[in-house]
């Protein structure tokens, strides 16, 4: 009965790679190894770079997919499914909800759900992801990949909930990142004979397209919960450990400015100030000239004026 019991989870641990509504029940700490292979062999799969020839080609087409499905993290499954910092249509919403998933940093469901319980509790106890109990790494990798992380909190998410097509992205979260990798398999192998000057070809577009430009994706995204949290500068003294990071708002398109973000939540515009850089604001700016999305809420007056006054404390404190 034991090695019934045994063979059972691992096999629904195996199935849950492609359904994630297989595990009925997960809680604690514990990190379950035979679920998490999928994220680990993406990992091991920068290697090929070693194995396959460098193209110009396959470096643009990484750059492109990295900064393509990053805006859809920070656009979408942050500014938009978290904290509803715009509006969009259905069609509008599903296509960046599945652009975002390609990104294999599961459903917007799973995603949005753990970040508003972040703003919730941010730096406390029941934070899924701070650095100030459990550390740097668990806040940068290992608070997802453990079993009490591991379901959609479906309480905190009922207004996107309702999208069946949401639902099934969260189930079957694997399905986009496939068939991206699929997708790029496919297209360099087309290129390789048809556009044999790209010096392209199949696996070195696997490898560049999909492993090399996720696995960068994976950890830019993941500063923001650890390095956020840890380095940077404190303009508002916000009951959270949230700093502001030039650097990251760089390669994150926007999301560095984590200490105004954490200050003011309900704005889409995380560069408070004309010099900070959000390229994610820039992007969702232009969309709403185009009619693509609209209600862009930017920072009231009211907050305006508590920006100001602490600016002033600040500088007069110096």
């Amino acid at each position: 009965m034991g090695e019934a019991t045994k063979e059972e989870n691992w096999l629904t641990k195996i199935t849950a790679w492609f359904d994630s509504s297989a595990l009925t029940s997960a809680d604690g700490d514990s990190i379950s190894w035979t679920r998490i292979i999928p994220f680990i062999m993406v990992h091991l799969g920068v290697l090929g770079i070693f194995f396959v020839e460098f193209s110009w080609f396959a470096l643009y087409v990484c750059v492109f997919l990295y900064l393509l499905r990053m805006f859809a993290i920070t656009g979408f499954y942050h500014r938009y499914f978290s904290h509803k910092n715009f509006k969009t249509g259905r069609i509008m919403q599903f296509i960046f909800a599945v652009i975002g998933a390609s990104s294999a940093q599961r459903g917007p469901l799973w995603w949005a759900s753990h970040h508003r319980q972040h703003h919730t509790h941010t730096d406390q106890t029941n934070d899924p992801h701070s650095p100030k109990f459990k550390g740097f790494l668990w806040s940068h990798t290992l608070w997802f990949l453990s079993d009490r992380n591991f379901h959609t909190n479906t309480r905190r998410i009922k207004d996107f909930y309702k999208y069946k097509e949401l639902q099934w992205l969260d189930r079957f979260d694997i399905a986009v990142p496939v068939v991206l990798a699929v997708s790029l398999f496919i297209v360099g192998a087309i290129l390789e004979s048809t556009s044999p000057d790209l010096k392209t070809s199949g696996v070195q577009l696997l490898v560049w397209g999909f492993f090399v430009s996720t696995v960068i994706l994976y950890h830019a995204t993941y500063t923001i919960n650890s390095i956020a949290h840890r380095f940077g500068t404190r303009r508002f003294e916000t009951p959270d450990d949230s700093r502001n990071n030039a650097f990251l708002a760089i390669i994150t398109l926007g999301e560095g400015w984590h200490n105004n973000h954490h200050f003011y939540s309900g704005t889409v515009k995380q560069g408070f100030r004309w010099w900070e850089i959000d390229i994610t604001f820039y992007i969702l700016k232009i969309m709403s000239w185009l009619g693509l999305v609209w209600d862009l809420k930017l920072i009231p007056e009211k907050v305006k004026s508590q920006i100001k006054l602490q600016n002033h404390i600040k500088s007069q404190a110096k």
